[in-house]
């Protein structure tokens, strides 16, 4: 057990008060399929744009109390089967000393990028009791105030996506400079994408020994790639951390975007779980797949903005490609869009329960 870790108690699925979302993925015979949304907390309910209003990004996040708030209003509204902490993936990086910030409207942005070797040494090791203890110190409030049959999810971004930010200074679409970098100076990118699984790594770790219970990966930008390239240049440090989470005995979801081609490397990099967005239907998606990997995914979030018809008649589809099998958890293709209604996506949870149940 890792130091500080809470005792958990053994996972017995079928039983009372058990976590449905846990037992889809380890083999269980869940009640009903599990349901939660990427970016469930945030823009798309009226109490978080008040709370924003008197607190900024960055303060939610370093603040336990706020960040459990956040964390805490979807389980209150739509009812779905898992938490997932309110932060963010730049979060670590900032920690060790790295100034990437948040700019509203545009994304993360590093004004002097990293692309030189003498630029590696910015990058520390993570200390993370004394650099993020705000992030363990929610996880172990929300660990509190949660019910045992809705465990809390942590999460970082994969190397890849961060390291897309670090090297271009700000998001893009094409990645160029990144992946020129990668093909050009193989050995510089390779002790980049190392320090940052490492970092990756020791923060999922420290959010598990805190109490989460699963955790995912969120290689966002992966989908840019060409299967070669992910193989060569990404997946063994995806894998150095997935790997690396082997003896925690908590499920592992590794998600990115535009990664069709890419769902069965992103498997083998790993996970017990891969995350499928809504440009490949779930069916698809599964032969891409090992049968022995669970699935999550993948409604267009565009379906919810368009209202209940087309976000319940979006769910019936994957349902339907999902079938009788048990190991599936319903979510997003990705997050949620801050013009979503609310009510929809309780309706979606509630539809997906009903429609499932056992």
């Amino acid at each position: 057990m890792l130091a500080g870790a809470r005792p958990v108690a053994p996972f017995r699925p079928g039983g009372q008060n058990v976590s449905v979302f846990l037992d889809a993925l380890r083999g269980g015979e869940p009640a009903h399929m599990p349901v939660w949304f990427m970016r469930q907390a945030g823009r798309a309910l009226a109490e978080y744009r008040a709370l924003r209003e008197r607190h900024d990004f960055e303060e939610v996040v370093h603040d336990p109390e706020l960040t459990v708030e956040v964390t805490l209003q979807p389980i209150r509204r739509y009812g779905v089967d898992a938490a997932i902490l309110f932060s963010d993936i730049v979060t670590p990086v900032q920690a060790v000393g790295v100034p990437i910030m948040i700019r509203p409207g545009v994304g993360p942005v590093l004004d002097d990028p990293i692309r030189s070797a003498d630029d590696l040494a910015r990058l520390r090791p993570l200390e993370p009791d004394e650099d993020v203890p705000y992030v363990l110190d929610a996880i172990r409030m929300l660990v509190d105030e949660l019910d045992d049959d809705v465990p809390l999810i942590g999460f970082a971004g994969a190397p890849f996506t961060l390291a897309s930010y670090l090297v271009e200074g700000r998001p893009t679409r094409n990645h160029a400079v990144a992946k020129s970098l990668m093909r050009t100076d193989p050995v510089l990118w390779d002790g980049l994408m190392t320090r940052l699984a490492d970092l990756v790594l020791v923060h999922l770790r420290a959010q598990v020994g805190a109490g989460a219970r699963a955790v995912q990966l969120f290689d966002s930008w992966a989908g840019s790639l060409s299967p070669d390239d992910y193989r060569r240049h990404v997946l063994p440090h995806s894998r150095r951390i997935l790997s690396g989470l082997a003896d925690l005995d908590v499920p592992r979801i590794h998600f990115g975007v535009g990664t069709g081609e890419l769902l069965g490397l992103m498997a083998a990099a790993g996970a017990d779980v891969v995350g499928v967005d809504w440009r490949v239907p779930m069916d698809v998606a599964r032969e891409r797949i090992p049968a022995d990997v669970a699935t999550q995914g993948n409604v267009d979030p565009t379906a919810v903005v368009a209202g209940r018809g087309p976000a319940l008649a979006a769910a019936d589809d994957v349902l339907g490609r999902v079938g009788t099998r048990t190991d599936h958890v319903f979510n997003l293709g990705h997050g949620v869009l801050p013009s979503s209604d609310p009510g929809v996506l309780a309706d979606l949870v509630d539809h997906v329960h009903a429609a499932t149940g056992r």
